[in-house]
């Protein structure tokens, strides 16, 4: 079983970025998807989750320039980032788990299949 969040890259501030999170050998529509970043000398921290049913979570503070959906037909779970700003600097981690809910605690240790990252560098 592998999860692998892609769709990094460099980009300037106020650009957009369309990260990527693919499952091999199981359905993602089975589980919740989280999506996690870490930003360089800082903790891990929740930016978004959405549920077995679409229903979507956001970190408070991150609320209006993230997006998150889900492609079951690609297996693929989604994260748009629009207005790039320098602090959005990180890496970008996706995670899955059966048995959560969005409604639990940013964990990202605590979901059952943890993704390699991707990096997200905002700067001019």
């Amino acid at each position: 079983v592998q999860l692998q969040a892609s769709g990094g890259g460099l980009v300037q501030p106020g650009g957009s970025l369309r990260l990527s999170c693919e499952a091999s050998r199981f359905h993602l529509d089975d589980y919740v998807i989280g999506w996690f970043r870490q930003a360089p000398g800082k903790e891990r921290e929740g930016v978004s989750c959405i549920g077995r049913t679409g229903r979507t979570y956001y970190a408070d503070s991150l609320l209006g320039r993230f997006t998150i959906s889900r492609d079951n037909a690609k297996n693929t779970v989604y994260l748009q980032i629009n207005s790039l700003k320098p602090e959005d600097t990180a890496i970008y981690y996706c995670a899955a788990d059966a048995n959560r809910f969005c409604s639990e605690s940013w964990d990202f240790e605590a979901y059952r299949y943890l993704g390699q990252g991707t990096l997200v560098t905002v700067s001019s």
